[in-house]
């Protein structure tokens, strides 16, 4: 980051100033862009703004030309737009974004904004062409089904299943500690009345729930919903006319290492060490200090790694640390409050939901899984086998 733009966040700070989710679960009165709008509507309310303010719009998953679409539907020409395709991983990354863009005078009010109808629609499924277009149908012009579908790789679980035969293999990571990530989430989503599973699961029923690609079983996998949400990005002269208490960006970083799972340099150690490295060294922050962990967790390998891609492990060790309750609510690491992707939403793209909740965390708002007076949250988001994007936030 350059001495100019570092001293424009200094001097100019950057806040998330309103949130809101869509409908969550099965959403069959609704599309996906009056989903966005709704939410877009009700987070602008909290940040004291109005459509017609905003002209930085990021969005992702939302069709061709992305922003586009979805700024023809909210009525918003803006004067800086993203729609990058980092996957889940995009929104933490849009953060970052937004937060140079703002600080740089190059908009003032940011929308980030997404919205799937994935379980209304059915549209997902296991697939080994990348492409989407099916196991017998792959598109030869398509880099993953010339040179990896035809391996017969699983999508999406597929890459992550080696993750975790990996990590098992180089640190002895068990099949139980990975059921203690299942158990932790639903023990939050319990407490979250949105949320789509609230039956606590036992360790015995995660690791007796059927075989989907080894080692990882039903309840060691994301959850398939409907959902999205709406997020606003100003500046401080902005945010003072909140109807809620702004959360300030501290810091932001993202990074990725490759594409195809045959070009990854390790399984076990990921772009998210550049990304938390740059989030926490912009925030002047180690994760020791930080309250909570609102971490991607696609599958249950996933909160371990990121542990360990956050600092509070060395690698290898994020199977024991998590071992005794830690991830529980009451627990020493406060991660997946609302109950993650595991056991609350997973609407096909998590990130979004991360902030969110790390936001309503922050201004006290989670009712019984509310934390007590949290003041540094981190999102850690996660995009496939290789984007990671993170971002630290602070009450002020």
């Amino acid at each position: 980051m350059s001495a100019g733009t570092s001293a424009s966040l200094s001097s100019r700070p950057v806040y998330i100033a309103g949130v809101a989710e869509t409908a969550l679960g099965e959403v069959f009165d609704q599309t996906e862009m009056s989903m966005v709008a709704l939410a877009a509507r009700e987070a602008l309310g909290e940040a004291g703004l109005k459509l017609a303010d905003v002209d930085g719009l990021f969005v992702n998953y939302m069709g061709e030309q992305g922003s586009v679409q979805v700024g023809e539907y909210l009525g918003i020409q803006p004067r800086y737009a993203d729609s990058s395709d980092l996957g889940g991983a995009a929104f933490e990354a849009f953060v970052h974004h937004a937060m140079l863009a703002v600080a740089a005078g190059r908009c003032e009010v940011a929308l980030i904004a997404y919205a799937s109808r994935q379980r209304s629609k059915r549209a997902r499924r296991l697939s080994i062409s990348s492409s989407g277009s099916g196991a017998y149908a792959p598109d030869p012009y398509h880099l993953t089904d010339q040179f990896q579908a035809p391996y017969g790789m699983l999508m999406p679980i597929g890459p992550f299943a080696l993750v975790a035969a990996r990590h098992m293999y180089e640190y002895g990571t068990t099949r139980e500690q990975l059921a203690e990530v299942a158990v932790a989430a639903s023990l939050w989503a319990e407490l979250n009345p949105k949320s789509w599973r609230r039956t606590p699961l036992t360790p015995e029923e995660v690791l007796g729930s059927r075989p989907i690609s080894e080692p990882l079983h039903r309840h060691d996998c994301c959850l398939v919903t409907d959902g999205g949400g709406a997020i606003v990005v100003t500046h401080r002269d902005r945010a003072r006319d909140a109807a809620k208490a702004p959360v300030r960006v501290l810091g932001a970083g993202e990074s990725h290492a490759f594409w195809h799972v045959s070009e990854a340099p390790s399984l076990t150690r990921s772009a998210g060490y550049l990304a938390v490295s740059e989030a926490f060294g912009m925030a002047g922050l180690a994760a020791g200090e930080a309250d909570f962990f609102e971490v991607y967790d696609a599958f249950t390998i996933n909160v371990i790694t990121h542990l360990e891609e956050l600092g509070l492990c060395a690698p290898g060790e994020g199977g024991p640390l998590i071992e005794g309750g830690a991830l529980r609510p009451g627990g020493s690491i406060p991660a997946t409050t609302s109950g993650g992707g595991l056991s609350y939403c997973h609407p096909g793209a998590l990130g979004l939901l991360l902030l969110i909740e790390a936001v309503r965390q922050l201004r006290g708002e989670c009712g019984e899984r509310q934390l007590p007076d949290p003041r540094i949250g981190v999102c850690h988001g996660m995009g496939g086998l290789s984007v990671r994007s993170t971002v630290v936030l602070g009450r002020e």
